[in-house]
């Protein structure tokens, strides 16, 4: 199968999320849906904020999802209906194996570190606190548990003595963007 003809759903929420989203539109690849956090309350009003992810799809034209519960069967049955090869995650929430499990080349992910190491929640920010001189991107196929399915592509980065957790997180976002259209 080309790669432009895969049907992709894209699953993340943050401004991390939002350079592979971008990249997968720029490369041609066929985005079928988004699925994102619900909006959040925010500022004095709290009033609903979307996220960056969503902000994004809005601004390419691209479906939304944004189910409370994962579980939901009407969320199941929509995410069913879209008919996806593959689905993309970036910095979203855990996904049960329903969801995950659904497409026929299943889920892939993309995360901020060089697995194994740093599994789990905030691995650049975990990363820098321990001085590590080098740091990376893993793209791998989700399974049971957490950030342990089997890695599919690998790029390193550079710490520089001067970095923090901020501009570590930038060059990952990109580079798990260049990554997943590798992937891909």
């Amino acid at each position: 199968m080309n790669p432009e003809d895969l049907r992709i759903v894209f699953m993340g929420t943050p401004d991390f999320a939002v350079a592979s989203l971008d990249a997968l539109v720029k490369a041609g690849l066929q985005v079928v849906a988004v699925v994102t956090a619900p909006d959040k309350p925010s500022g004095r009003g709290l009033h609903p904020t979307p996220s960056a992810v969503k902000k994004y799809a809005i601004e390419q034209g691209l479906p939304v999802l944004q189910p409370e519960k994962l579980k939901d069967p009407a969320f199941i049955n929509s995410l069913a209906q879209l008919k996806a090869d593959v689905q993309v995650v970036v910095a979203f929430r855990m996904l049960p194996e329903v969801v995950w499990n659904m497409p026929p080349l299943g889920t892939i992910n993309v995360h901020g570190s060089l697995l194994p190491q740093f599994r789990g929640a905030a691995p650049i920010h975990r990363a820098v606190m321990n001085g590590e001189k080098v740091t990376g991107v893993t793209t791998f196929r989700l399974q049971h548990a957490i950030d342990t399915g089997g890695i599919l592509l690998q790029e390193s980065l550079p710490i520089g003595e001067n970095e923090n957790t901020g501009t570590v997180y930038e060059k990952l976002s990109r580079l798990g963007a260049q990554l997943l259209v590798k992937t891909m």
